[in-house]
């Protein structure tokens, strides 16, 4: 073993020397890492049921190609005891066999040596749908594919995870999918070599079947379950009934599809990550046990505490109602699906602080939660996500961290070190105080679209960890809020689960455009040079919420506020003084300006784009490369529309109704322009979304509240009042055609005709009457039938030089 590997993994492979009771914590870890990967390789299937799942897996991604390929299993004996997988010639014995010989030691190992063979020995691509799809024009035709050197070549895992999902990304990318979109996401994520990942479809199934047993009846569960496009949140204790109730088809059909999802993972040698019991009840259970210890959690975002949906109910852990419900949980998921895991995830404290920073209470909360899983399932492992130590760091000081981290067993908890990207806790944590760890990349919130990332923490970030010292790393991960964009992040994440050395990233990024495109051109290469060093490297530790003011209209009185951020297309951030003047009444109170994340040298990324655009004559029929453009003059577009509706303020604030006037119909023209852009590519309208959720309704009364979920997720969010918007209003803005000349126009419409009433009249911006406005505005939308285009309109190359040539030359 290479001599650079932690302790932590070097220890798992000297587990055949008994522990003895003086054997050290990490010691004691290690064998009970090594003890689970042993258990759930016995729980998967057999050989044949895997090698049959992976070709699958293959014939949905090339049928053409189905007999050039060999699929076996292999032990890990073949890996030293890891999990891996062998590219090499298959000895041929007729010219109708198979060319290429992939062996792994499960299914997800042999799709991702396929993977792997198809990008590097092929130049293929593989990218969602939604973000131009698979290149795979590259490929040979059968008989004629590429030949591996010598004996072949074997790749093993140096961690043994790959972990896929945030738990809200069930409701931001997943909520409105059937079963034909589920199975494309679990073929990608087979390629990717993903291997745990979350399985939360159709819960609220067996929460059902579970609080029946308790007398919580249908009714009692109405106002406890969110609607459909937020029971994620419903789920982790943050609102109750908010967009609900289910019907009783939902909670039927999602359970069906749970069972879809979770027999597939099992097949390719998967292993799910199934809910458990956090604590989260029903306020009927308080009364039907009044003896409980029950209590109402504070508020969580709304706009005035209402207790239709606000302060929901939770079980403090050390009741023994506590344990009996965990375990009937347990055990109604096992007896639905089988016995498919031992790793289960809660997140008790996510958001939500508890009501005691004692480490000793806090120990005891902890090892009631583990008990609830540990009654049913012995084996059982807890999987935590780790955000609540950044997102409340004030509460877990190292020793409530403690407390919870070592309330169970060694090796029976893993937390996922969610932010590591950007704000790894490891490195603060000795290693989260000894329990093992995955890496995990956030990267994207509220499914937000917008070009972004960090390259060179994704490449580097997991090798530092793994190598550092007494390393409890057992994994990385992908928990991005949302999916299907930046297909360059989300090849080079899972990637690095199979990398054990430091990538070139300049290098990594050439073969990458040549495998996303199809073929080489020195244009497109140069602009990925400038990507990687502009809107890829986001070094400024921001979490990258799209915060463009298209998307996110600032709701503020400017007249308010004597000085803002002003963003500056040439990446500069000033802090401008705008002038005041005589016709307005000012007050001590100021009103913030919320400040667009830009990062990065706009001129640069133009430069990119041009580079770009001159590639279009040899890359006009590749969908990835149309899909690429559009995003990336979408974003050079937005970011203009920021300093143009800066311009505006300032207009506004110099009293200059003309200028205003000027801005002001630019940065409405922006919207349009980048509606009809948007227009052009299937992979960003609204109308998909919409008709996906009015797909599942069976009668007219879900199609009504199935549209509404899907309408009110991406722009209000949560509740409003007449005057008062949702504290989460735009929190997953969406650039989607439709979207824009629907919603963001009008809005924006109607915030610069008050300013320019304002000015023309002498008098004060009426705040209040704008927000009255746009909120009934808003809620009307919401509430709207009216239907989108789901198939794209134009040739999105010819509007994206049209364009370029209009604002950019």
């Amino acid at each position: 073993m290479n001599s650079y590997y932690p302790k932590f993994l070097i220890l798992i492979s000297l587990l055949l020397i008994p522990l003895s009771s003086s054997a050290s914590p990490l010691n004691q870890e290690s064998q009970a890492i090594e003890s689970l990967l042993n258990r759930l390789d016995a729980k998967k299937p057999s050989f044949s049921v895997q090698e049959s799942a992976a070709k699958g897996v293959l014939h949905r991604l090339l049928p053409s190609h189905l007999s050039s390929f060999e699929f076996n299993i292999i032990t890990k004996d073949v890996c030293g005891g890891s999990n891996c997988f062998r590219i090499s010639n298959y000895e041929r014995s007729s010219r109708d066999s198979a060319e290429i010989l992939i062996q792994g030691t499960t299914a997800i190992e042999i799709t991702s040596g396929l993977h792997w063979y198809l990008k590097y020995w092929c130049g293929a691509h593989v990218s969602w749908d939604k973000t131009g799809g698979a290149q795979l024009a590259s490929v040979p035709k059968p008989g004629s594919l590429p030949h591996v050197k010598n004996e072949g070549v074997i790749i093993k895992r140096p961690v043994p995870w790959n972990y896929y999902q945030n738990v809200v990304t069930s409701s931001y990318s997943y909520v409105w999918w059937d079963w034909e979109r589920w199975e494309k996401e679990i073929d990608w994520m087979a390629l990717q070599g993903v291997n745990l990942p979350l399985a939360f479809t159709g819960q609220e199934s067996i929460w059902q079947k579970v609080f029946s047993e308790f007398n919580i009846t249908k009714k009692d569960l109405d106002d406890f379950f969110g609607g459909p496009a937020f029971l994620a949140w419903a789920r982790m204790g943050n609102l109750h009934g908010w967009g609900g109730p289910l019907t009783q088809n939902w909670l039927n059909k999602q359970l069906i599809l749970q069972k879809q999802i979770l027999t597939r993972m099992v097949e390719l040698g998967m292993t799910p990550v199934l809910p458990s019991f956090s604590g989260n009840v029903p306020a009927a259970l308080k009364a039907i046990f009044p003896l409980a210890n029950i209590t109402r959690l504070g508020d969580w975002n709304t706009v005035d505490g209402d207790p239709r949906w606000c302060c929901t109910h939770l079980l403090d852990p050390s009741d023994p109602l506590f344990i009996k419900i965990g375990e009937a949980f347990i055990k109604q998921q096992i007896k639905e699906y089988g016995d498919v895991t031992n790793i289960y995830s809660c997140d008790t404290f996510n958001e939500n602080s508890p009501p005691s920073s004692d480490p000793t209470y806090i120990s005891s909360l902890g090892s009631a939660v583990y008990k609830a899983m540990s009654k049913v399932d012995r084996e059982a492992v807890w999987l935590m996500q780790g955000w609540l130590f950044y997102s409340d760091s004030s509460f877990w000081k190292p020793p409530q961290m403690k407390a919870l981290l070592h309330s169970v067993p060694f090796g029976k908890m893993i937390v996922l070190d969610l932010f590591a990207d950007v704000k790894p806790i490891w490195k603060s944590s000795s290693q989260f105080y000894g329990t093992p760890y995955i890496w995990c990349m956030l990267h994207n919130f509220g499914g937000n679209i917008e070009m972004y990332g960090i390259l060179d923490a994704v490449a580097s970030g997991p090798i530092d960890a793994r190598i550092s010292k007494n390393s409890t790393m057992i994994g990385v991960g992908m928990c991005m809020e949302g999916i299907e964009h930046n297909p360059v992040v989300y090849e080079l994440m899972p990637e690095m689960a199979f990398r054990s050395d430091a990538l070139q990233l300049e290098d990594w990024l050439i073969t990458y455009s040549h495998r996303r495109y199809g073929k080489a051109i020195k244009q497109v290469e140069t602009a990925w040079k400038i990507l990687y060093h502009t809107i890829y490297n986001c070094t400024d530790g921001i979490a990258d919420h799209n915060k463009d003011y298209i998307v996110k209209l600032p709701d503020w009185d400017p007249s308010l506020s004597s000085r803002f951020e002003m963003s500056e297309v040439n990446h500069m951030q000033k802090l401008v003084e705008i002038p005041r003047t005589r016709r307005f009444l000012f007050h001590e109170t100021s009103s913030s300006l919320p400040q667009p994340h830009l990062w990065y040298n706009t001129g640069e990324v133009l430069r990119a784009l041009k580079l770009l655009l001159d590639a279009g004559n040899e890359l006009s029929g590749s969908l990835t490369y149309r899909y690429d453009l559009v995003d990336l003059i979408r974003q050079s577009l937005s970011k203009l529309a920021n300093q143009v509706y800066l311009n505006a303020i300032a207009a506004f604030r110099d009293g200059d109704a003309k200028a205003l006037s000027v801005h002001s119909r630019k940065f409405l023209q922006l919207i349009k322009d980048i509606d009809k852009l948007l227009a052009a590519d299937d992979n960003f309208l609204l109308g998909t979304w919409l008709e996906s959720a009015k797909k599942l309704a069976v009668d007219a009364n879900e199609l009504k509240q199935y549209e509404w979920n899907a309408r009110t997720q991406v722009t209000m969010w949560y509740d409003n009042t007449k005057n008062v918007q949702s504290q989460l209003h735009d929190y997953a803005n969406k650039f989607w055609s439709g979207l824009l000349e629907g919603y963001y126009l009008p809005r924006a419409s109607m915030y610069f005709t008050r300013l320019l009433k304002s000015l023309e009249e002498n008098k004060d911006f009426q705040l209040e009457e704008w927000r009255q406005e746009w909120i009934t505005f808003s809620n009307k939308w919401q509430s709207g039938r009216e239907v989108y285009p789901v198939k794209a309109k134009g040739d999105a190359l010819v509007i994206a030089k049209d364009l370029y040539q209009k604002y950019f030359t």
